[in-house]
């Protein structure tokens, strides 16, 4: 990933940045079943592994066809309260549901993003989106911002993906999870109805 400030002396992220937070995912998703808990590492992980402005994970709610606001870091809350994301009237976020990397270099000069103003006065140049998809089907997106005008290479997108990916797969793993418990949930009431019936 390449910044217009890169040449003003501010460091490079680099590939152990990258280990490392790939790593720090892997370890949150594996040992927490708290999915706003774990979506929230992983979105500050990207942030800063990545040197950005901001990160945030939205999923998709197929009966609306908004994304909904599931974590972010790095953004003010009047910039994430702004206003519906509605795939509709998202061309970036209806080309990432597609099962594509979108790469916006300047948003105030690119028409698939939403919200143009809102982005400028949150100070947001550049966007990296790429899908979140379970079982090859796209459930959701995850995104990056930047502060200035920004290059994201390959290793940039192959990052973000991979993330991407860890976070769709505790998704999953947390609805198999609630799921499981429910349906546990009412084999006991069922289980408790029948004896005390037969009690009684």
């Amino acid at each position: 990933m390449t910044t217009d400030s890169r040449s003003a002396g501010t460091p490079a992220r680099t590939h152990k940045d990258y280990y490392n937070a790939l790593h720090q995912a892997a370890l949150t998703i594996s040992s927490s079943l708290e999915l706003e808990q774990v979506l929230q590492s992983v979105v500050m992980s990207i942030t800063e592994a990545m040197q950005v402005k901001g990160c945030v994970l939205r999923l998709l709610d197929p009966r609306t066809g908004q994304l909904q606001l599931s974590a972010g870091y790095g953004l003010s809350g009047g910039y994430l309260s702004k206003g519906p994301v509605e795939v509709g009237h998202s061309p970036l976020d209806s080309e990432a549901l597609r099962g594509k990397p979108v790469i916006i270099p300047d948003v105030s000069e690119d028409s698939r993003f939403q919200y143009q103003d809102a982005a400028r006065r949150e100070g947001i140049v550049s966007v990296l989106c790429v899908p979140l998809e379970v079982h090859g089907n796209a459930i959701g997106v995850l995104r990056v911002y930047t502060s200035e005008k920004c290059i994201f290479h390959e290793d940039d997108i192959q990052f973000l993906t991979v993330l991407a990916s860890l976070a769709a797969l505790a998704i999953e793993n947390a609805s198999l999870y609630d799921n499981l418990k429910r349906s546990y949930d009412g084999v006991m009431d069922v289980l408790w109805g029948v004896n005390l019936s037969a009690i009684n």
